[in-house]
């Protein structure tokens, strides 16, 4: 039996797929332009999100740990500092504003912002259906034109449904990376499901653990583990001489400026590259100043108790990793010498970060509507809308995988607010082409 429904009502504008951050500041975006008074260009939008409900990098969601990003950099406030879906009005209604200023701090706790998008996406659960995973993007033509796509749904139960709309924005987030060859089980992790696996291994025995990665979330995974599993020994390798303080120095910040977008999107492939190059420490295999600081002191203390709980195994990497029945045996090698040394452990964790998934993967046959590089990299327009070929009006926007084009800012919370409204500016002018001008985005826009 067929459980998979058609909708009949009419064609949306917008289909969301994935509702993290990126989509569920374009569903702000969206809702508080239908509801300005005297609007009659109205968009008609929807969003599908694989999970049950909403979250972001729950498994992550360290009890003491603190966002890397000002709370100014919200949802709205960079686009709009006037909405009702900012921190400073989540804060007012939870009855929390005064207690939160008086921190004298701009990075609130990483679970206070979560709650924060929890708050703000049960605000708009009209406009989002949890439970639907995205497995067909079918084009649709009038003629020879594609001017819609049909977009099929499954749902946990074997059900799904068939949504039909004029442009698609997609946003589902970025994918687990682990070493080429690795998989993950039982005993070996990757940080993202880090919090609750820590939580469902407590109690059993654990000798070791073994931490892979020199960024933030290995540096937070090795500092957790070694605070809740106060018998084993933690050790951390990774390929550095020791971990790197993130750059977030003023200057180097402005590259997260939206002017900084401008100037990265209509720069030449080698002026990219350097920029990447340059300003990697702000994000990439960094780490705050402030718990490399604590990390040092922690495994000092014990230098100086005559314990060792806490290693660091540095200019190391994995060269072999076996399961056996009882545990891990790996097999780690001391770069400069070749030397190989073995670790029997209980668990390894990767923290070796994420990636944008390729957005082809998900649009199946509506992938081959849109151009490609040199490096088969996908076409973006300053306005995050896919260039696709001239035989097509439906729009494809990306949200995260456009650091090719867009720069740093694309799969970081800095730019979302701001890339919520340029992405809703161009689905006005592209809805209503006869009732406003094609807005200007940038000084390069298309």
């Amino acid at each position: 039996m067929n459980r998979v429904r058609r909708e009949t009502e009419d064609t949306y504008d917008v289909l969301g797929i994935g509702f993290g951050p990126s989509n569920l500041a374009l569903a702000i975006a969206i809702a508080e332009h239908n509801g300005r008074v005297g609007t009659d260009r109205q968009l008609r939008a929807a969003f599908w999100e694989k999970q049950p409900r909403f979250g972001w990098h729950r498994g992550m969601l360290i009890d003491d740990a603190t966002m890397q990003v000002s709370f100014l950099k919200d949802l709205v406030t960079m686009r709009d500092p006037t909405s009702g879906f900012s921190f400073l009005c989540y804060l007012k209604e939870r009855g929390r504003l005064v207690d939160f200023l008086n921190q004298k701090t701009l990075f609130p706790l990483r679970i206070e912002f979560h709650d924060y998008f929890e708050w703000a996406a049960g605000r708009l659960a009209g406009q989002v259906d949890y439970g639907h995973e995205v497995v067909g993007v079918e084009p649709v033509f009038e003629g020879t034109e594609v001017r819609y796509f049909d977009v099929s749904s499954r749902t946990p139960d074997g059900g799904g449904l068939v949504r039909r709309a004029r442009h698609l924005c997609l946003a589902t987030g970025m994918t687990p990376r682990v070493p080429n060859g690795a998989e993950v089980s039982d005993r070996i992790w990757h940080n993202r499901d880090l919090v609750p696996n820590v939580e469902e291994w407590a109690g059993r025995p654990t000798r070791r653990v073994v931490v892979l990665g020199a960024g933030q979330s290995a540096a937070e995974a090795v500092a957790y583990l070694h605070r809740k599993l106060p018998e084993t020994e933690i050790c951390a390798v990774f390929a550095k001489y020791g971990y790197t303080p993130a750059d977030d120095s003023p200057f180097a910040n402005r590259v997260f400026d939206p002017e900084g977008v401008d100037v990265f999107y209509r720069s030449p492939p080698e002026v990219k590259q350097s920029l990447m190059d340059y300003h990697r420490s702000t994000n990439y295999s960094a780490v705050d100043l402030e718990l490399i600081d604590a990390l040092y002191r922690a495994q000092y203390q014990e230098q100086v108790q005559g314990i060792r709980r806490l290693r660091f195994l540095n200019v190391s990497r994995l060269r072999r990793v076996v399961s056996q029945p009882d545990g891990l045996r790996i097999t780690v090698e001391h770069l400069p010498t070749g030397e190989l040394q073995r670790l029997d452990a209980d668990l390894l964790v990767y923290a070796t970060g994420y990636q944008p998934p390729d957005p082809g993967e998900l649009l199946g046959k509506a992938d081959k509507l849109c151009l490609r590089d040199e490096e088969d990299s996908l076409e973006v327009g300053r306005d995050h809308r896919v260039r696709v070929a001239d035989s097509v009006s439906a729009g494809i926007y990306v949200q995260g995988s456009t650091e090719h084009t867009h720069g740093i800012t694309s799969t970081l919370l800095s730019h979302t607010a701001v890339r919520a409204g340029e992405i809703l500016d161009s689905l006005l002018a592209h809805t209503f082409p006869g009732d406003a001008p094609r807005p200007v985005l940038s000084t390069t826009a298309d």
